[in-house]
Protein backbone atom coordinates (compact mmCIF):
# COMPACT_ATOMS: atom_id res chain seq x y z
CA UNK A 1 0.00 0.00 0.00
CA UNK A 2 1.41 3.40 -0.98
CA UNK A 3 1.70 6.05 1.76
CA UNK A 4 -0.98 8.66 1.16
CA UNK A 5 -0.05 12.29 1.92
CA UNK A 6 -3.75 13.08 2.35
CA UNK A 7 -3.98 10.77 5.38
CA UNK A 8 -2.94 12.28 8.75
CA UNK A 9 0.57 11.22 9.68
CA UNK A 10 1.35 8.91 12.59
CA UNK A 11 0.35 10.27 15.96
CA UNK A 12 2.99 10.59 18.66
CA UNK A 13 2.73 10.70 22.43
CA UNK A 14 4.06 14.25 22.51
CA UNK A 15 2.74 17.27 20.65
CA UNK A 16 4.60 17.58 17.34
CA UNK A 17 7.42 20.08 17.03
CA UNK A 18 6.12 20.92 13.55
CA UNK A 19 2.63 20.35 12.18
CA UNK A 20 1.62 21.42 8.67
CA UNK A 21 -1.64 20.65 6.90
CA UNK A 22 -2.45 21.65 3.34
CA UNK A 23 0.48 24.09 3.25
CA UNK A 24 0.63 26.03 -0.02
CA UNK A 25 3.01 28.70 -1.27
CA UNK A 26 2.91 30.50 -4.62
CA UNK A 27 5.34 32.86 -6.29
CA UNK A 28 3.24 34.58 -8.93
CA UNK A 29 1.84 31.81 -11.13
CA UNK A 30 4.37 29.29 -9.87
CA UNK A 31 3.18 26.95 -7.11
CA UNK A 32 6.28 26.20 -5.03
CA UNK A 33 4.43 24.07 -2.45
CA UNK A 34 1.06 22.43 -2.93
CA UNK A 35 -1.04 21.00 -0.06
CA UNK A 36 1.97 19.88 1.97
CA UNK A 37 1.32 17.79 5.08
CA UNK A 38 4.20 17.37 7.51
CA UNK A 39 4.54 16.26 11.10
CA UNK A 40 7.84 16.27 12.98
CA UNK A 41 7.76 14.64 16.41
CA UNK A 42 9.65 16.08 19.37
CA UNK A 43 13.06 14.41 19.69
CA UNK A 44 13.25 12.84 16.24
CA UNK A 45 15.56 13.36 13.29
CA UNK A 46 13.17 13.98 10.41
CA UNK A 47 14.68 14.26 6.95
CA UNK A 48 12.99 16.20 4.17
CA UNK A 49 14.43 14.46 1.12
CA UNK A 50 13.99 15.68 -2.43
CA UNK A 51 15.64 16.81 -5.63
CA UNK A 52 17.03 20.31 -6.10
CA UNK A 53 14.07 22.65 -6.62
CA UNK A 54 11.62 20.35 -4.82
CA UNK A 55 10.57 23.12 -2.42
CA UNK A 56 12.63 22.16 0.63
CA UNK A 57 14.14 25.59 1.25
CA UNK A 58 10.78 27.30 0.66
CA UNK A 59 9.24 25.03 3.30
CA UNK A 60 12.04 25.92 5.72
CA UNK A 61 11.40 29.62 5.18
CA UNK A 62 7.70 29.15 5.92
CA UNK A 63 8.54 27.24 9.09
CA UNK A 64 10.87 30.03 10.20
CA UNK A 65 8.31 32.74 9.46
CA UNK A 66 10.49 34.28 6.73
CA UNK A 67 7.73 33.79 4.15
CA UNK A 68 3.95 34.00 4.45
CA UNK A 69 1.98 31.00 3.26
CA UNK A 70 -0.88 31.25 0.78
CA UNK A 71 -2.91 28.43 2.26
CA UNK A 72 -3.03 25.72 4.89
CA UNK A 73 -2.23 25.47 8.59
CA UNK A 74 1.22 25.57 10.18
CA UNK A 75 2.25 25.26 13.82
CA UNK A 76 5.86 25.26 15.01
CA UNK A 77 6.36 24.46 18.70
CA UNK A 78 2.63 25.05 19.01
CA UNK A 79 2.63 28.54 17.46
CA UNK A 80 1.73 29.80 13.99
CA UNK A 81 4.81 31.55 12.49
CA UNK A 82 2.45 34.29 11.27
CA UNK A 83 1.27 34.94 14.84
CA UNK A 84 2.50 38.19 16.49
CA UNK A 85 4.05 36.13 19.32
CA UNK A 86 6.25 34.17 16.89
CA UNK A 87 9.45 36.20 17.56
CA UNK A 88 9.37 35.03 21.18
CA UNK A 89 9.24 31.40 19.99
CA UNK A 90 12.22 31.77 17.63
CA UNK A 91 14.57 31.65 20.62
CA UNK A 92 13.79 27.93 20.79
CA UNK A 93 14.72 27.34 17.13
CA UNK A 94 18.17 26.94 15.57
CA UNK A 95 18.83 27.23 11.83
CA UNK A 96 21.80 26.71 9.51
CA UNK A 97 21.12 27.70 5.87
CA UNK A 98 22.84 25.78 3.09
CA UNK A 99 25.18 28.62 2.13
CA UNK A 100 25.87 29.96 5.64
CA UNK A 101 29.44 30.99 6.44
CA UNK A 102 31.04 32.18 9.70
CA UNK A 103 32.58 35.63 9.94
CA UNK A 104 35.97 34.79 8.48
CA UNK A 105 37.92 37.62 10.14
CA UNK A 106 36.94 36.42 13.61
CA UNK A 107 38.57 33.53 15.41
CA UNK A 108 36.35 30.61 16.33
CA UNK A 109 36.24 31.84 19.91
CA UNK A 110 35.40 35.41 18.85
CA UNK A 111 32.63 34.17 16.55
CA UNK A 112 31.01 32.10 19.29
CA UNK A 113 31.44 34.86 21.88
CA UNK A 114 29.71 37.32 19.55
CA UNK A 115 26.61 35.13 19.34
CA UNK A 116 26.64 34.33 23.06
CA UNK A 117 26.33 38.08 23.68
CA UNK A 118 23.48 38.24 21.17
CA UNK A 119 21.57 35.59 23.12
CA UNK A 120 22.23 36.95 26.61
CA UNK A 121 23.57 40.04 28.37
CA UNK A 122 24.47 37.99 31.44
CA UNK A 123 28.24 37.29 31.46
CA UNK A 124 27.93 34.07 33.47
CA UNK A 125 25.23 32.72 31.17
CA UNK A 126 27.32 33.66 28.13
CA UNK A 127 30.26 31.69 29.58
CA UNK A 128 28.01 28.65 30.03
CA UNK A 129 26.83 28.97 26.44
CA UNK A 130 30.43 29.18 25.26
CA UNK A 131 31.45 26.09 27.22
CA UNK A 132 28.52 24.07 25.87
CA UNK A 133 29.09 25.23 22.30
CA UNK A 134 32.83 24.49 22.32
CA UNK A 135 32.02 20.92 23.36
CA UNK A 136 29.54 20.56 20.50
CA UNK A 137 31.91 21.99 17.90
CA UNK A 138 34.56 19.42 18.72
CA UNK A 139 37.30 21.82 17.63
CA UNK A 140 40.60 22.07 19.48
CA UNK A 141 41.68 25.10 21.49
CA UNK A 142 44.29 25.81 18.81
CA UNK A 143 41.65 25.66 16.07
CA UNK A 144 39.31 27.99 17.94
CA UNK A 145 42.10 30.54 18.28
CA UNK A 146 42.53 30.61 14.50
CA UNK A 147 40.49 32.84 12.21
CA UNK A 148 37.44 31.08 10.76
CA UNK A 149 38.61 32.02 7.27
CA UNK A 150 41.46 29.53 7.72
CA UNK A 151 39.10 26.64 8.51
CA UNK A 152 38.32 23.74 6.22
CA UNK A 153 34.73 23.50 4.96
CA UNK A 154 34.05 20.75 7.47
CA UNK A 155 35.34 22.82 10.39
CA UNK A 156 33.24 25.79 9.27
CA UNK A 157 30.13 23.61 9.14
CA UNK A 158 30.77 22.20 12.62
CA UNK A 159 31.20 25.75 13.94
CA UNK A 160 27.94 26.86 12.29
CA UNK A 161 25.96 23.91 13.67
CA UNK A 162 27.42 24.47 17.13
CA UNK A 163 26.43 28.15 16.93
CA UNK A 164 22.88 27.15 15.98
CA UNK A 165 22.74 24.96 19.11
CA UNK A 166 24.34 27.52 21.45
CA UNK A 167 21.04 28.54 23.06
CA UNK A 168 19.92 24.89 23.43
CA UNK A 169 16.98 25.14 21.02
CA UNK A 170 14.20 22.57 21.01
CA UNK A 171 14.17 22.45 17.22
CA UNK A 172 17.06 22.70 14.74
CA UNK A 173 16.67 23.14 10.97
CA UNK A 174 19.63 22.20 8.77
CA UNK A 175 19.49 22.89 5.03
CA UNK A 176 21.83 20.57 3.06
CA UNK A 177 24.26 20.28 6.01
CA UNK A 178 26.94 18.30 4.13
CA UNK A 179 26.59 19.78 0.66
CA UNK A 180 30.04 20.58 -0.77
CA UNK A 181 31.95 18.71 1.95
CA UNK A 182 34.44 15.94 1.28
CA UNK A 183 33.72 12.43 2.55
CA UNK A 184 35.61 12.90 5.84
CA UNK A 185 34.06 16.27 6.68
CA UNK A 186 30.58 15.00 5.77
CA UNK A 187 31.08 11.99 8.04
CA UNK A 188 32.07 14.27 10.94
CA UNK A 189 28.97 16.43 10.50
CA UNK A 190 26.66 13.39 10.32
CA UNK A 191 28.19 11.94 13.47
CA UNK A 192 27.70 15.30 15.20
CA UNK A 193 24.00 15.26 14.28
CA UNK A 194 23.66 11.64 15.41
CA UNK A 195 25.25 12.43 18.76
CA UNK A 196 23.04 15.46 19.38
CA UNK A 197 19.92 13.50 18.47
CA UNK A 198 20.71 11.06 21.27
CA UNK A 199 20.27 13.83 23.85
CA UNK A 200 16.82 14.70 22.54
CA UNK A 201 17.43 17.52 20.05
CA UNK A 202 14.74 17.63 17.35
CA UNK A 203 16.13 17.98 13.83
CA UNK A 204 14.48 18.74 10.51
CA UNK A 205 17.10 18.23 7.81
CA UNK A 206 16.66 19.07 4.14
CA UNK A 207 18.83 17.11 1.72
CA UNK A 208 18.95 15.75 -1.81
CA UNK A 209 21.45 13.11 -0.64
CA UNK A 210 19.40 9.94 -0.19
CA UNK A 211 22.27 7.99 1.39
CA UNK A 212 22.56 10.72 4.01
CA UNK A 213 18.81 10.62 4.62
CA UNK A 214 18.91 6.85 5.04
CA UNK A 215 21.75 7.10 7.58
CA UNK A 216 20.37 9.94 9.70
CA UNK A 217 16.60 9.71 9.70
CA UNK A 218 14.13 8.40 12.22
CA UNK A 219 11.52 9.33 9.60
CA UNK A 220 11.70 10.64 6.05
CA UNK A 221 9.35 12.80 4.00
CA UNK A 222 9.80 12.66 0.23
CA UNK A 223 9.15 16.04 -1.40
CA UNK A 224 9.02 16.30 -5.19
CA UNK A 225 7.91 19.20 -7.37
CA UNK A 226 6.36 20.95 -4.38
CA UNK A 227 4.31 17.98 -3.16
CA UNK A 228 4.74 15.35 -0.46
CA UNK A 229 4.74 11.95 -2.16
CA UNK A 230 5.46 9.72 0.87
CA UNK A 231 6.33 9.76 4.56
CA UNK A 232 7.57 6.99 6.81
CA UNK A 233 10.53 5.35 8.48
CA UNK A 234 13.32 4.20 6.20
CA UNK A 235 12.24 0.59 6.73
CA UNK A 236 8.62 1.39 5.86
CA UNK A 237 9.54 3.25 2.68
CA UNK A 238 11.87 0.48 1.49
CA UNK A 239 9.17 -2.13 2.10
CA UNK A 240 6.34 -0.15 0.49
CA UNK A 241 8.29 0.54 -2.69
CA UNK A 242 10.18 -2.77 -2.82
CA UNK A 243 13.44 -0.85 -2.90
CA UNK A 244 16.96 -1.77 -1.81
CA UNK A 245 17.83 1.78 -0.79
CA UNK A 246 16.18 5.15 -0.25
CA UNK A 247 17.24 6.56 -3.61
CA UNK A 248 15.37 3.79 -5.40
CA UNK A 249 12.38 4.25 -3.08
CA UNK A 250 12.31 7.99 -3.84
CA UNK A 251 12.33 7.47 -7.61
CA UNK A 252 9.56 4.87 -7.39
CA UNK A 253 7.50 7.06 -5.04
CA UNK A 254 7.71 10.03 -7.40
CA UNK A 255 6.84 7.96 -10.46
CA UNK A 256 3.93 6.21 -8.76
CA UNK A 257 2.54 9.57 -7.62
CA UNK A 258 2.33 10.76 -11.21
CA UNK A 259 5.23 13.16 -10.85
CA UNK A 260 8.33 13.42 -13.00
CA UNK A 261 10.58 12.08 -14.35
Amino acid sequence: MQPNPEVPLNKTAKAPAIMARGLTKRFGRTVALRDVDLEVAEGEVHVLAGHNGAGKTTLFRLILGLLRRDGGVLKVLGVDPQDPMWPSVLRYVGYVPEDAQPYERLTGYEYLRFFAKVYTSDAEEADKMMSWTVQIAGLSDADLRRKAGEYSNGMKKRLMIARALMHRPRLVLLDEPTNGLDVFAAHEVRELIKGLSRIGTTFLIATHNMAEAQYLADRVTFLAYGKVVATGTVKELLEVYGASDLEEAFVRAVRSSGGQP
